[in-house]
Order: structure tokens, then C-alpha cells, then sequence
């Protein structure tokens, strides 16, 4: 499935609602991660990864941009993505390791 990840500026996150409000986005896959809990300490931002279809993909970079909001590069979103992917992966271990 194709993604997409959006760096917005920590004063700016409250507009991230009217981003994945939005009828089709919604119906999108999303992460939204805090740049310090991804180990990131020198930018203070939200990462919104949006996974989708391309009607939802092509939706919200059109909303992210009316926000002033572009979409990280291709090296910039699978650095985010593996991040986000490794947290994931963390706590389903850890799930895991509860159960057993």
C-alpha cells in the first residue's frame, strides 16, 4: 500500500483535523507521531503518515497543501516510516511478551 508523510510544525498541528477530517481522507489509514517520540530532538513537529489508496493519497496532499503543509521526499518518508514502522513492531512485542 502507498503512503505519504507530512511534516507539520508543532504550532501548526492543531490544523491537522482539517486534514484528516475530510470525508475520503478519513477512510485512509493514519499515524500521527510526535518527532521527540520517534527520537527526533532537533525538529519540533507532528509526522502524519496518511496509507491509502491514490484518491485518498492525492486528497490529502491537497489538504495538507492548503495548509501550507508539503509531503516529505521519498529518503525523508522512509526514514519517518521505518521509525514509525520500528515503534510499531516494539509494541507489538511487547504485547506479545504479555500474553505468553
Amino acid at each position: 500500500m502507498s503512503y505519504l508523510i507530512f511534516e507539520v510544525k508543532k504550532e501548526e498541528s492543531r490544523k491537522i483535523d482539517h486534514v484528516i477530517k475530510d470525508d475520503i481522507v478519513s477512510r485512509q489509514s493514519i499515524t500521527i507521531r510526535d518527532s521527540k517520540s520517534l527520537g527526533i530532538e532537533d525538529i519540533d513537529a507532528t509526522y502524519v503518515k496518511i496509507e491509502g489508496s491514490e484518491e485518498g493519497l492525492k486528497k490529502a496532499e491537497e489538504l495538507f497543501k492548503e495548509i501550507g503543509v508539503k509531503k516529505l521526499s521519498d529518503k525523508k518518508a522512509r526514514e519517518i516510516n521505518d521509525k514509525i514502522e520500528s515503534q510499531d513492531n516494539s509494541a507489538i512485542s511487547g504485547m506479545g511478551a504479555i500474553f505468553q
